[in-house]
């Protein structure tokens, strides 16, 4: 569907991002926060109000014209959903910026939004956070049309949490600012048509039109792309690289912006399954030190991946460079499980099928070599593999594994975004139940305490600090930061690949 304030996943935001625009984005090629429609912001001394000046001359795909009162409408539709649309399955990345809604028993940190002219908007919080402008950039607080929004009925989700159906307006009549708009839908063939905005108040894009067809599984993709039947695909296997190359084809390497874990279940969540013997700390330990992760890297990964020694990547501010590190060392490994009477400890495995992710592109292979590992070191592996969605990322987000394969690729540049989702403190006062929902009062209040840092020096010391509290807790372990390709036909031009999978069609052409 085509609502980005509902959407969640990579693929809804991959169409989305051609066809809508927010105050800010991402520069191209980079992670670096600039203005898109607005042309700056400013910010209060005490990190509560964003004032934001605006494209001028910009509308709608249909015809309504963006100005701050747009803005503001779009902000107040977020914080005001009800029902099924106040669902985290529907409107995930609000709640993980803003927190809530105004009538919920939690209003969240937005305050509101005043249009103190046609093209000054000001957002009004009521505690600081990291996130925010720096989530802007996320296709889910893209400007829609308020006009197109109200007749389309479009926050009228039916359904169930599980099973949500979405409006007409998500469906067939999306529409922003973008360079591309909505054309069709072909939803028996699995295709999405895009076409060139005539009206786009930028830079128009060069492609008269971009058609999205699905393709699930990878070898497909490469032998449609050798066949001509497709300009280019995203998830290369690292195995295909030099193949497609040779073949003349462009494989686009984007810079590592993710992580892949093992997470470890602590079995506190009630009616947990998991083993008892992960809360030991000396046995999670001992998995950490069994992984060799550098073989991992240098036979499983592109030509660029590195060993991670915390849970994001080198270039976000807030990773630390004296944390807790755990070496490749079967032997201390098995001396670890020895002392905490493990040795021969069954661990259930659960590992993804038809699927490959940017940090995981052969989860089977990935499995098999930890698996080695782990049993050299003194562990029993149970295997089980699931298809991806929706049955394997159910059982491992609800806690329903010992440990799993699993990571994230980063929505934006801000420590939280990666270890305040894994780690950071729930209503239940535990974290996340994939990692068994364990409660660290000490890592709470350390992600807290940064979170809601104004000073942004004093505010990456706080995430260091919460980096070394986690690496010595070990909650999991973190495995590896892999670049990522998309490959395309060499007459395709133009095409910036982004660190955050999100690449900008507007500037490709097709020469020849």
């Amino acid at each position: 569907m085509f609502d980005p304030a509902f959407g969640s996943d990579g693929e809804t935001f991959r169409v989305a991002r051609q066809m809508y625009e927010g105050l800010l984005t991402s520069e191209p090629g980079s992670t670096e926060l600039v203005p898109e429609l607005a042309t700056d912001y400013e910010v209060s001394e005490d990190g509560l109000e964003y004032t934001f000046s605006l494209q001028e001359g910009v509308t709608f795909h249909d015809g309504t014209e963006f100005n701050a009162e747009a803005v503001c409408f779009n902000f107040d539709r977020w914080h005001n959903f009800e029902g099924l649309a106040q669902s985290p399955s529907a409107s995930y990345y609000y709640q993980a910026v803003f927190g809530g809604f105004a009538n919920s028993d939690n209003p969240g940190i937005y305050e509101g939004c005043e249009a103190t002219d046609e093209l000054t908007a000001v957002i009004t919080l009521s505690s600081v956070t990291s996130k925010f402008p720096a989530a802007l950039a996320l296709p889910s607080f893209s400007m829609q049309s308020p006009e197109a929004l109200q007749q389309y009925d479009a926050d009228n989700l039916q359904g169930n949490e599980e099973d949500l159906s979405y409006s007409e307006y998500a469906l067939e009549h999306p529409t922003g600012t973008g360079p591309f708009r909505f054309e069709s839908w072909d939803r028996g063939n699995g295709e999405v048509t895009i076409v060139r905005n005539e009206d786009y108040w930028g830079e128009p894009a060069q492609l008269d039109e971009i058609i999205f067809r699905t393709i699930s599984d990878g070898n497909t993709r490469r032998q449609e792309l050798e066949a001509g039947s497709i300009d280019g695909y995203d998830f290369v296997a690292p195995a295909d690289y030099q193949r497609l190359e040779d073949a003349g084809f462009q494989v686009l390497v984007r810079d590592p912006f993710n992580i892949l874990y093992l997470a470890i279940n602590h079995g506190q969540v009630p009616g947990s399954q998991a083993n008892p013997l992960l809360q030991d700390p000396r046995v999670r330990q001992a998995i950490a030190h069994a992984v060799d992760r550098e073989t991992i890297v240098n036979s499983l990964l592109p030509e660029g991946a590195e060993v991670a020694t915390q849970f994001l990547p080198p270039t976000v501010d807030g990773w630390a460079d004296d944390v807790t590190t755990y070496d490749y060392d079967p032997a201390r490994a098995r001396q670890l499980l020895t002392e905490a009477n493990a040795v021969g400890t069954t661990l259930r495995f659960f590992y993804p099928t038809d699927v490959s992710r940017p940090y995981l592109p052969d989860p089977a292979a990935m499995f098999q070599v930890i698996s080695e590992d782990l049993t050299e070191a003194g562990f029993v592996i149970q295997p089980t593999a699931l298809p991806w969605n929706p049955d394997y990322l159910n059982v491992a987000q609800a806690g329903g594994t010992d440990i799993h394969l699993l990571g994230w690729t980063g929505d934006y540049n801000d420590a939280y975004n990666f270890i305040g989702t894994f780690f950071a403190e729930d209503q239940n006062n535990q974290a996340s139940a994939e990692w068994g929902a364990f409660s660290q009062p000490d890592i709470f209040a350390a992600l807290a305490a940064a979170d809601s840092e104004p000073d942004a020096s004093r505010r990456t010391e706080l995430y260091q600090e919460a980096n070394q509290l986690i690496m010595d807790f070990l909650p999991g372990l973190p495995i590896s930061h892999s670049p990522p390709a998309l490959v395309v036909a060499d007459t395709v031009q133009g095409l910036e690949p982004s660190p955050l999978t999100a690449e900008d069609f507007s500037t490709v052409s097709i020469e020849g």
